[in-house]
């Protein structure tokens, strides 16, 4: 296997690099300087699954209901809320002092708009719309929501930290056309956004919202409690090239690095000032998505015969590098921490390796030769890694393989495309989940069967939608489990995805800052000492 490279800039959506600005070596105590991993390119929070708008969302935004690292849901922008006893009416409060950035307070009828904008993109948002009778607010401080058969989960949904946010904004940006994404950032969150300072492809700027209420009691845990804010300003900047991103923490000119490059993380732990820490410890999830509706992968029997080549180690081997204790192997559907990961299938993923008889069973199966497009974004190197691998397993298998490099922008361009390779389409390509938006079968938005009416690779699978209502619907932790190992034998016969094993991103920080939670990086709780 040909020698990959090993840096690590794990993302959604990244804009393509362009040259780092310089940053002063000043640095006033309350402001913190911070190195995202991407520019910010989209600000609506329900507009993209962008990691780097879901980050941008918990800055100005604020949810209805948080979820602590444990992934125990409790209110956030709410007093409390009830349940009828039908199971089918739930009433939500608000506390009181909530108020958007603009000046406005934050009423019921804002946030009713705020879910239904949410739902008409969010995969878990469209399952809450399909079973929702009426919205209303009936009165200022209280969200109605009757639904048409109880549903235990909509606190989960409605609170839930991986992308899309149930973000709450103005009735009057919520209410807008849902098919063009607002452009306006007015929250209720820790944070306001600083529009006059946003400079694409350097820097992105937020100020303390003086007028944030955070919760009165309980305690900070990743989206869930008193959200307390320490600083009066945050800058992002942005710093596409590692090697520059390295030296400006090192050199004291930025606070905290999202994700640095993985070749780089010796030098980072040899600082005495410096901390290099996994703050998300449900990883990164690789995953290779096969495009159903163009020949070879729209044959079912090919698609299930590369089960057999795929070496899970190989793919995370050339993002991380040898460090084994940064990437997991032997991973099905779900994120190994959740309760519905299991061990239904994964023969397919952990029986000894055998190309030369996943090459005769292509052939068996069909296989005539097509060329099979590799999507190849060659400015993220994360990406361009595991896809490389890819590629190399496909020729190895003996499939024609056509490699295209592009930038991730016009990959994300490409995959919209349903028409054949040769026509312009694609047949396979390669990214990332966080392991909290793989966690169970409401959020794993790649294991969504809906052939057209789904995302880029378009799986149908009518069995995989009905296991997956059949868990939405089950009354006990027990029933889910039996439900995900069902639904993970079935995505092991329809293949929507392949999963290519875990990896770990730690952040870098200065050790002065204290408080920094675990999940994504979020910016309350966080003090410089």
């Amino acid at each position: 296997m040909p020698k990959l490279p090993r840096r690590t800039v794990l993302a959604a959506g990244l804009a393509t690099p362009l040259a780092a600005p310089r940053i002063a070596n000043a640095q006033a105590t309350r402001t913190l300087k911070f190195v995202p991993h991407a520019d910010l390119t989209v600000v609506d929070p329900s507009w993209t699954t962008a990691y780097i708008t879901r980050n941008h969302a918990m800055m100005a935004y604020d949810t209805l209901f948080g979820t602590d690292a444990n992934n125990a849901v409790s209110p956030q922008m709410l007093e409390g809320h009830t349940v009828d006893a039908d199971g089918k009416t739930w009433n939500l409060t608000l506390r009181d002092g909530l108020k958007f950035h603009d000046g406005t307070p934050v009423l019921a009828r804002d946030c009713a708009a705020s879910i239904k904008r949410w739902a008409n993109r969010d995969n878990y948002g469209k399952t809450i719309a399909s079973l929702t009778d009426e919205m209303s607010a009936p009165d200022d401080k209280t969200i109605s929501i009757r639904l048409k058969r109880p549903f235990p989960l909509l606190a989960a949904a409605l609170g839930k930290g991986g992308s899309s946010v149930c973000a709450i904004m103005p009735e009057r940006l919520a209410a807008g056309d849902p098919t063009k994404p607002i452009t306006e950032v007015i929250g209720s969150g820790p944070y306001k956004f600083v529009a006059a300072e946003r400079n694409t492809g350097a820097k992105v700027v937020y100020s303390r919202n003086e007028t944030y209420v955070p919760r009165p009691s309980g305690t900070p845990s990743f989206t869930a409690g008193p959200k307390i804010v320490n600083f009066d300003r945050v800058e992002w900047h942005i710093i596409p090239d590692a090697g520059t991103a390295s030296a400006a923490l090192q050199a004291g000119e930025v606070d905290w690095w999202e994700l640095p490059s993985s070749d780089l993380w010796p030098l980072i732990k040899r600082n005495p000032k410096l901390i290099l820490q996994v703050h998300d410890k449900t990883g990164y999830l690789g995953f290779m998505r096969l495009n159903h509706l163009t020949p070879p992968f729209n044959n079912p029997a090919i698609r299930r015969a590369l089960f057999g080549a795929i070496n899970q180690d190989d793919f995370m081997q050339a993002v991380v590098g040898d460090d084994a204790t940064m990437r997991r192997n032997g991973l099905g559907f779900f994120c190994p921490t959740s309760p519905m990961a299991n061990d239904a299938g994964m023969t397919a993923l952990t029986s000894p390796r055998d190309v030369a008889k996943v090459k005769a069973a292509i052939l068996a199966a069909g296989y005539k030769g097509e060329k099979v497009a590799v999507l190849i974004p060659s400015d993220v190197p994360v990406l361009k890694a595991i896809a490389e691998v890819g590629a190399d397993m496909f020729t190895r298998c003996g499939f024609t393989v056509d490699a295209q490099y592009m930038d991730w922008g016009s990959m994300v361009q490409r995959l919209s495309r349903v028409d054949a390779s040769d026509q312009g389409g694609w047949n396979v390509y390669h990214s990332y989940w966080s392991g909290l938006d793989q966690w169970d079968p409401a959020v794993n938005a790649s294991l969504r069967a809906l052939g057209r009416n789904g995302g880029p690779g378009w799986p149908e699978s009518p069995r995989i939608e009905a296991l997956r209502d059949a868990w939405l619907a089950a009354p006990t932790l027990d029933a889910q489990k039996s439900l995900a190992r069902d639904l993970q034998l079935q995505a092991f016969e329809d293949v929507p995805y392949i999963p290519l094993g875990q990896n770990f991103a730690p952040m870098a920080y200065k050790k002065e800052l204290t408080g920094i939670l675990d999940g994504y990086a979020l910016f309350w709780n966080v003090k410089r000492s």
